[in-house]
């Protein structure tokens, strides 16, 4: 491998070279500030690279490498952050403008520990307007880079496009109602959705903050098991963590025997393109080689929690702005602005309704997962959508309810996915599956990406040189 290979490795090994003084930290930051400078004024995913700062973690990575300090997980690894996450010192905008003057005086938790961890902060990465559906009108949306003409992903999209494209060797993103998932399955990355409060939001601007889930962004499993890792227990200063003070997961996974994958080839196909219904049987034959059972369950009728979620979020976005909207509402873009409306104008009654709904929806959620330990199913019906398909998208709720049919439900529930490269289309964009498991089944989880992996790679493709 030459060392302009060096910004594809995967994060843990590039820890390793590190450990191992086969790179520096200092010349791997470098190298990674030049590619961002070379690329990101086409691909748009930073909305802010933090150079200066970058260089001296890195300098201070080095000596701690040379005077045989003990060393982090991800000691020296350059890593890049959601811009909804607090840095501290950092501007943290959450890709709205009524924001873009707060500078946080600390770290959100999930920051914290992978600064812990070793980890070099480039920067802060671009997302859409609070984490909504789009990018605010004074913002350029970040850039697929398997072809610009295709959509990144929701709000975690900057995130999305510099790790694929090799601007960082993993990133933080949240997901409220798909929103690592479709990034993942837009980059063909690997990203984790844990149960809800298995990562800490402390210090992360919320969207919904009973749908906020945050999680990993990465290239593999192996790296989105090893931030996992990192970030997740309980935490004091956000009172909705789990109590769980350490996560054990594996290190490695080769096969999947003793397991029990469920599918709904109906619910998973119904109105899926022909593509990822291609890639959910190759991926259920992948499974069964591993050593897993396959059982046909039924899932749940999901429509109406897809219907409600918009309901559920709104009340929530409401709640999460009411110090700046309506104040500055003209300052708000429109699609945030509906979705606040939306929850402004829900009665308590409805609002009651919709939680019932959502209750009602996860203990059928539960039942079904206490017979299996991992439900298989796509990211999204529509294989790697254009942004002119977006658009119609955007006009057609019908169109919109479908494209979140598979992964706003376990927003709802709060149970954990992985979301994993499942293969390509003709055209050569990334397609996106996941695995769901029971609540705290995370090891499950990075155990059938990581197994997975191992037998194909999907994950293993560039988009660029």
């Amino acid at each position: 491998m030459t060392h302009s290979d060096l910004h594809y490795l995967d994060a843990g090994a590039i820890a390793h070279r590190i450990r191992t003084r086969e790179v520096s930290p200092v010349e791997l930051t470098r190298m990674i500030l030049e590619r961002i400078d070379r690329l990101d004024t086409t691909l748009h995913s930073y909305a802010r690279v933090m150079r200066e700062e970058a260089l001296a973690q890195a300098a201070a990575a080095e000596r701690q490498v040379l005077s045989g300090e003990p060393l982090g997980a991800l000691h020296g690894v350059p890593i890049a952050i959601k811009d909804l996450y607090w840095v501290e010192g950092a501007p943290t905008a959450a890709g709205t403008t009524v924001h873009r003057d707060f500078v946080p005086r600390e770290d959100a938790t999930a920051v914290k520990r992978l600064r812990e961890a070793g980890a070099i902060v480039l920067g802060k990465l671009q997302l859409t307007e609070g984490a909504f559906a789009t990018h605010h009108p004074s913002v350029t949306p970040p850039v697929n880079p398997w072809h610009a003409n295709h959509w990144a992903g929701a709000s975690s999209s900057g995130s999305g496009v510099a790790t694929a494209a090799g601007l960082c060797y993993a990133s933080l993103g949240t997901d409220t109602g798909g929103s690592i998932r479709f990034p993942c399955a837009a980059n063909g990355l690997t990203g984790i959705k844990p149960t809800w409060g298995r990562v800490s939001r402390h210090g992360v601007f919320q969207l919904g903050a009973s749908l906020d889930h945050a999680g990993p962004m990465a290239r593999s499993a192996a790296d989105a098991t090893l931030l996992l890792g990192i970030i997740a227990g309980h935490d004091p200063l956000d009172p909705t963590s789990l109590p769980e003070a350490q996560l054990s997961l594996p290190d490695t996974a080769h096969d999947l025997r003793g397991l029990t994958i469920g599918i709904d080839y109906a619910w998973s196909t119904t109105g899926a393109d022909a593509v990822i219904v291609e890639a959910l049987d190759r991926a259920l034959r992948t499974l069964t080689d591993l050593g897993a059972t396959l059982r046909e369950v039924k899932f749940p009728h999901v429509r109406t929690v897809v219907d409600e979620w918009e309901t559920n979020c709104g009340v929530e976005v409401a709640v999460a702005h009411a110090q700046t909207y309506p104040r500055l509402a003209a300052e708000y873009g429109p699609a945030l602005t509906r979705l606040i409306e939306i929850g402004r104008e829900t009665s308590a009654m409805r609002y009651q309704e919709v939680l019932l709904n959502r209750a009602a929806f996860r203990g059928q959620v539960n039942k079904l997962m206490s017979g299996i330990d991992l439900l298989i199913a796509p990211v999204q019906p529509f294989a790697a959508p254009t942004h002119e398909q977006l658009g119609a998208l955007a006009q057609d709720p019908e169109l919109n309810a479908q494209l979140i049919q598979f992964t706003a439900p376990f927003n709802s529930s709060g149970h954990p996915s992985i979301a994993l490269p499942g293969g390509f289309t003709a055209g050569g964009m990334p397609i996106g599956l996941q695995f769901v498991a029971a609540h705290g089944a995370e090891a499950v989880l990075c155990r059938a990406g990581m197994a997975y992996q191992h037998a194909t790679d999907w994950h293993r493709a560039r988009p660029l040189d």
